[in-house]
């Protein structure tokens, strides 16, 4: 890693305590000085998730509400620095929007080949079930160049909380904040945790058991704590978040998973090593 950019400071503050002095402010919706800032480093790849609240679940689902935008502005940057690869992460429903039509477009008249897979977290060494959109780009290289390398290294079945934490989880049964009450909020360490989300909300008073809810009563039920929702987004137990609680919540729940990320990189080596000729 030569360099890493983003615009919000506590992050940038996380990232140099944790992984180096190379991190720097950058509003990438500003292309022409993106463009400037990273060209001088020449990458060999780039690496990116622009922010997806317009595209999530979570989220009010309006591609048009401006951080949307940021998709497309990734793509031109791309496309104007020009690396040999990129990977480019969002939520699964990125799929349904017109601004990763428009980005698409512009990597393919840059002269990128794409491969692109939503692949589940708890099938790529995660402990939660957390879909997220990947695409790797390569130049000059064919479409679905590493579609088939992105499926078949998948595990065969999901990783459970208990299995990925063992001794550092305490408890059974635990909360985690439904969208809407019609879901169940009881989840078991037995299973992938579901996707850890920018929030740690407490059990509210009066909470009522859902059907689904895999117990009787609430004894013992507690959220999950700052530290475990890290470890479950496989952060590894002594990396340290600066900043207030809420803010340690958020970047938590925003990041990608250390495992995903580490599974679509063995991915890509895969394809080096395969491919010696073309690199």
């Amino acid at each position: 890693m030569v360099a890493a950019f983003d615009n919000w400071s506590v992050a940038l503050s996380v990232y140099r305590r944790n992984v180096g002095d190379h991190a720097a402010m950058l509003d990438l919706s500003d292309t022409c000085k993106s463009v400037d800032a990273i060209s001088q480093y020449e990458p060999q790849m780039i690496i990116g998730g622009p922010p997806c609240q317009d595209f999530s679940s979570a989220g009010k689902r309006n591609e048009d509400n401006g951080r949307g935008d940021l998709t497309v502005s990734y793509a031109r940057i791309i496309s104007e620095v020009k690396p040999e690869w990129f990977v480019m992460e969002n939520v699964a429903r990125i799929l349904k929007t017109q601004k990763l039509v428009d980005a698409k477009q512009i990597f393919k008249e840059a002269g990128y080949g794409l491969s692109f897979a939503v692949l589940d977290a708890s099938l790529c060494g995660v402990p939660q079930k957390r879909k997220r959109f990947i695409m790797v780009g390569k130049m000059g290289e064919n479409d679905e160049f590493l579609s088939d390398t992105l499926q078949k290294n998948l595990s065969s079945k999901p990783l459970t909380v208990a299995e990925a934490l063992g001794g550092n989880i305490d408890v059974k049964y635990y909360y985690r904040h439904p969208r809407s009450y019609v879901r169940r909020g009881i989840f078991s360490v037995d299973e992938p945790s579901p996707t850890i989300r920018g929030v740690n909300r407490p059990i509210p008073q009066g909470y009522t058991l859902h059907k689904n809810d895999p117990v009787k009563n609430l004894d013992g039920i507690r959220p999950l704590t700052t530290e475990e929702r890290a470890l479950i987004q496989t952060f590894p137990p002594d990396f340290e978040f600066l900043g207030s609680k809420s803010e340690q919540e958020q970047m938590i729940g925003n990041a990608v998973p250390v495992n995903l990320g580490t599974y679509v990189g063995k991915c890509i080596k895969q394809y080096i090593d395969s491919h010696p000729q073309s690199n």
